[in-house]
């Protein structure tokens, strides 16, 4: 087995950055096996039956790039990924560059700025407007939204948006955030809700983050970015009545001066 025949990569959820992540290992000869999951259900287990298809004594160096570990783990697995618990470390491109000893575009270290910490991020970089624009685009259609989802969010915030106290909260038409949340960049503090999920971004998200421990240990909420990135739920883990709970509690912290 020689280097590149070591390693079998699983990739997660559909955006820009995992994209590339398969662009560059096509490029570079590695394996790997894509099921085309979505953020919401990207878990180890979709691919239980290809790494139940080599015997322990043949078992390949298994790659696991932002997947939720919900089975036995192989004997032989690395984790790539920088949310939750791995939110202090690079983003999943920079990580795999950095195992397979390959250097990084221009543009794949924009993308991969993008996935950490978003506009600021490439912002850091000195991104010019076009080549923000042009990320964010390429995001977005990636995660798989549709015209008709831009739509909806145009239609969001012109009709369905409040400002508390600097905290903008959008209650959104269709389940993809990321058209809110690029049309209302810059933003201090920006809440998005439906009936089935939430996700806090800007500042002090890690306040968030320490009031709502017992539901990240349970695998209900999720969180990235750094100390002002941000922090949500799973889709379809909590009722409506318990997300506008939720709602109402972020709401009440900042109010109070607490994040």
């Amino acid at each position: 087995m020689n280097d590149k025949d070591q390693f079998v990569f699983l990739l997660g959820g559909a955006d820009l950055e995992m994209h590339t992540i398969r662009q560059l290992l096509e490029k570079n000869g590695f394996r790997y096996y894509d099921k085309h999951l979505r953020w919401d259900n990207a878990c180890l287990s979709a691919y239980q039956s290809e790494i139940g298809s080599y015997a322990d004594t043949d078992s390949p160096q298994w790659v696991g790039i932002e997947l939720q570990e919900d089975m036995t783990l192989p004997a032989r697995y690395i984790s790539i990924d920088h949310h939750n618990g791995n939110a202090y470390k690079p983003s999943s491109l920079e990580q795999l560059a950095e195992l397979l000893e390959i250097p990084l575009s221009r543009q794949e270290q924009l993308i991969a700025a993008n996935d950490k910490a978003y506009i600021p991020g490439m912002k850091v970089l000195q991104a010019s407007d076009a080549e923000i624009t042009r990320i964010r685009l390429a995001d977005r259609a990636c995660q798989g939204v549709t015209e008709e989802e831009e739509k909806l969010a145009e239609l969001a915030i012109r009709e369905h948006i409040q400002i508390y106290d600097g905290l903008i909260v959008v209650r959104v038409l269709c389940h993809r955030f990321s058209p809110i949340c690029d049309r209302l960049f810059p933003y201090e503090r920006l809440l998005i809700y439906t009936d089935e999920e939430w996700m806090y971004y800007g500042k002090q998200a890690d306040r968030l983050v320490e009031s709502f421990q017992s539901d990240i240990q349970s695998g209900k909420i999720f969180y990235g970015g750094g100390p002002d990135g941000y922090i949500g739920c799973k889709r379809k883990v909590y009722t409506s009545s318990e997300i506008l709970q939720h709602i109402e509690l972020i709401k009440d912290l900042i109010n109070h001066g607490n994040i």
